[in-house]
């Protein structure tokens, strides 16, 4: 199949130089052809109105938002004062990225972690410039990798390399896509963009603590899948393995445990998105048997129109 032929194999963590590099630099040089000149405008965060750092109170003029009314002033002076916003001249981009050993699955050309890679890329790319930083968490079930947020190419570099090869956890250990999510939320960092990149096929139980990211920052969910995830093929007698806790079983596909599992698998994608919706998060779904790039940039396209239509 043709789908994501130009995306480089990081070859599940273990890429060493000067292959590593390459391959980067070869990612870099698609997500560059593929998106410059088709994407025009400021960066992809879409922090809403004229800023979000608190600058000096003013008096209340017909037209201002209500919820910038500062109600220390207005009683101290007995007139209505509202807060000024400072304009975010900087953009603060915060990657979390699910790096557990369920990424390092494909069965159509790459696998999920060569696509989260590639979108942790795009979001580089799209948001570097202006003094924007860039930070990430990468998060393996038994282990956070922080790089701290900083600007500049050089660092961008480093930081996709620190994803492409955080090495997944010990056998037996499950992914902790909360911890990565925890560890985002405290402490409190600047308003700006939060981007997770996950398959989110593990226990729903980071809904509390993405909630909280929502409310503070601009959030993006990038879902990364590969088609075995959401359905099995008719192969008869085969042997699964849980990548994660390593259970092994040997199973017949019928056709009655294709449906199931079809059904189950669409029954949890569809909860994983309303709960990102309800997080206040946009989500860009990926799939290893279609051209990244191009979903990549249908999602941003549509996204824009609908900021520009008025559409949250």
């Amino acid at each position: 199949m043709a789908a994501n032929r130009d995306l480089p194999s990081l070859g599940a963590g273990l890429l060493e130089e000067p292959q590593l590099t390459a391959a980067l630099k070869m990612l870099e040089l698609t997500v560059r052809r593929k998106l410059d000149g088709v994407l025009q405008g400021e960066h992809l965060g879409l922090i809403p109105g004229p800023g979000s750092e608190p600058g000096e109170a003013r008096t209340y003029q017909p037209g201002d938002d209500v919820r910038r009314m500062e109600w220390s002033v207005t009683a101290r002076t007995t007139q209505p004062h509202v807060r000024q916003m400072i304009a975010d001249r900087e953009l603060e981009t915060w990657l979390v990225v699910d790096a557990s050993a369920s990424l390092d699955f494909g069965t159509v050309g790459c696998t999920k972690r060569d696509l989260a890679v590639a979108a942790a890329a795009a979001i580089v790319h799209l948001t570097t410039g202006g003094g924007n930083r860039h930070g990430a968490l990468v998060v393996t079930g038994d282990d956070v990798v922080r790089v701290p947020a900083r600007a500049g190419r050089a660092h961008a570099q480093n930081l996709l390399k620190a994803i492409a090869t955080t090495h997944r956890s010990a056998p037996g250990v499950r992914g902790d896509l909360k911890a990565g999510i925890e560890a985002l939320r405290r402490p409190q960092r600047r308003r700006g963009l939060a981007v997770v990149i996950s398959d989110f096929l593990g226990p729903i139980d980071w809904e509390r603590s993405l909630r909280a990211i929502g409310a503070h920052h601009e959030l993006l969910a990038v879902e990364v899948l590969d088609p075995r995830d959401l359905e099995l093929p008719a192969i008869g007698e085969v042997t699964l393995a849980d990548a994660e806790s390593g259970e092994i079983h040997d199973v017949t596909v019928t056709e009655d445990l294709q449906r199931d599992f079809a059904a189950a698998a669409r029954a949890h994608q569809q909860r994983v998105h309303r709960t990102l919706r309800s997080c206040g998060g946009a989500t860009l779904s990926l799939r290893t048997d279609r051209e990244w790039i191009t979903d990549t940039v249908k999602f941003i396209a549509q996204r824009r129109r609908g900021l520009a239509a008025g559409v949250g």
